[in-house]
């Protein structure tokens, strides 16, 4: 049998956690190979013996005894956690301290250490988002090429490089120091990037990555679950990616190919994730400030909220991306600005939104910046430059459902 997928995700990022707590962060690699281990044990025996009713559970006990057997044999050769100190020194009272480590509780504070370490600012954004989806999410180099379009070795430097970092601070970032703050702000930002790349993607296999969405979803909820770390910022974070995350089942359709917004089968949205994320959404208005997430969550929340398309608030949308064009402007935002302008005044208004957006440099690259155009020109019944358009974006297109969905608007020219 195979492993579960969402099982190794969930508990990958669990013990190697906590075997980091025991090793020392200087030995990530000893703690990512005893997990490995610990699922290729599962492997073995599971096939024989039938999945026990809690695997987690079993996969810990496992990891655990391996991790005291190399305590055993390496305590003298070996140098493990700093903050471990004379616990594992002693045979009586180093089981007691693998027994701690593995505790639920100390799990999820090393697991919110291990995020804010790999946010480390001496990281750029590519190099953090890898390290999460490697060490916290077990994600191979291979996947994260895959979902990135970058090269596996470019993949693996970037492991390399964050690992180097992580190893030469000696021990991961502490929750009480004065910089959590700094750290949490650059956390949820690379949780908002991973979320994106799982939603927008440029996936060579696949248009969305439904289980990137996912492991962002739990890492947000790691941070909700430390008081410190639950802001209104971090509520608002949550209710966007639980927002956009109930949309997931009816994005693409049963063949696999991109669904718009407008032709969406609403009736496939995950409603639990809509109520939720529309909890959260209130509960971030506690604060006094607002931010990018909290506008983007409320674009979201417009689009969930209208029982048809054709009962869209617009004009509220189209305010709501004035407001993060103030806050965060970019040339996407601009975009999606455009076509929100398009929906609300017509499409000579939006094609005029669209030609205004300045650094499109950005959007070089980007299949949804000429199939806008595309789209415009064909609802003014401009046939030839919509065709035009088109097959610019078609050029552009990262993975096959955005071919085929290029290319249905492209026959829709004829």
């Amino acid at each position: 049998m195979d492993l579960d997928e969402h099982l190794f995700r969930r508990e990958s990022g669990r013990l190697v956690a906590a075997l980091t707590r025991i090793f020392g962060v200087h030995n990530l690699t000893l703690a990512e190979d005893v997990a490995q281990d610990a699922f290729c044990r599962a492997l073995e025996v599971w096939k024989v013996q039938g999945t026990p009713d809690n695997p987690a559970a079993w996969l810990m006990t496992v990891a655990k005894r391996r991790a005291l057997d190399l305590i055993r044999r390496d305590r003298t050769a070996r140098t493990f956690a700093p903050e471990m100190g004379r616990l594992l020194d002693s045979e009586w009272t180093s089981a007691a301290a693998i027994d701690e480590a593995f505790a639920a509780h100390t799990i999820r504070d090393e697991q919110l250490r291990m995020m804010c370490s790999c946010c480390h600012p001496r990281l750029p954004e590519e190099v953090q988002i890898a390290l999460i989806l490697n060490i916290l999410c077990g994600f191979g180099a291979h996947e994260i090429a895959n979902a990135f379009l970058v090269n596996r070795a470019a993949i693996e430097k970037r492991i390399t490089r964050g690992k180097k970092v992580l190893a030469g601070a000696r021990r991961l970032f502490d929750l009480t120091d004065a910089e959590f703050t700094v750290r949490l702000s650059a956390t949820r930002h690379a949780l908002y990037l991973l979320f994106n790349e799982g939603y927008h993607g440029a996936s060579a296999d696949a248009a969305v990555r439904a289980d990137m969405c996912a492991e962002a979803i739990r890492l947000i909820a790691l941070l909700r679950d430390y008081p410190p770390a639950a802001t209104p910022e971090t509520d608002a974070l949550a209710a966007l990616m639980c927002l956009h995350a109930a949309r997931l089942p009816a994005r693409v359709d049963d063949a696999g190919d991109l669904q718009q917004l407008f032709e969406q089968d609403r009736a496939r949205w995950d409603l639990s994730l809509v109520a939720q994320g529309l909890a959260l959404l209130e509960r971030s208005a506690a604060g006094s400030e607002v931010t990018a997430y909290h506008v983007e969550a409320a674009i979201a929340s417009a689009h969930i909220s209208a029982p048809t398309p054709e009962e869209t608030d617009w004009r509220l949308i189209v305010s709501l991306y004035d407001r993060l064009i103030a806050i965060a402007p970019s040339p996407v935002v601009a975009l999606n600005r455009a076509i929100a302008i398009a929906q609300r005044d017509g499409p000579d208004c939006g094609i005029e939104a669209l030609l205004a957006i300045g650094d499109t440099d950005r959007l070089a690259r980007y299949p949804f910046y000429p199939a806008a155009l595309g789209e415009l020109e064909l609802r003014r019944g401009n046939y030839d430059a919509a065709r035009n358009h088109f097959a610019a974006a078609l050029a552009l297109a990262r993975n096959p459902p955005e071919r085929r969905f290029i290319e249905k608007r492209l026959d829709a020219c004829a």
